[in-house]
């Protein structure tokens, strides 16, 4: 785990509400039935298009700040046909706490 990274991707209100929005994404995200794609996949991943929507950030703002997000370990995604869905990563978000905890 990169710390560095980790607590960088954390320095932006942005990017900590992507991350506070991901933990519960059917409490902040519609998922219309009748859409295609469906803004929220099976697995809790969101179309990056629903989260840039939900930011009101431009596209290129919201792609950084997600891979950003994603190589710090923060962030999973996955690619459904030509969409991009994210989710957290749940094990890395609990490292940075226990190391948070125990370490500083």
């Amino acid at each position: 785990m990169k710390h560095i990274d980790i607590f960088k991707a954390l320095s932006n209100e942005t990017r900590l509400d992507i991350l506070r929005w991901l933990k519960e994404p059917e409490q902040h995200f519609d998922n219309p039935p009748d859409k295609d794609p469906k803004n929220i996949d099976e697995k809790g991943g969101v179309c990056v298009g629903v989260i840039q929507k939900k930011a009101q950030l431009s596209q290129s703002t919201t792609s950084q700040y997600l891979a950003m997000m994603q190589k710090a370990g923060l962030l999973k995604s996955e690619r459904h046909g030509k969409w991009t869905y994210y989710r957290r990563n749940e094990k890395t978000i609990q490292d940075v706490s226990t190391f948070i905890k125990e370490k500083l």
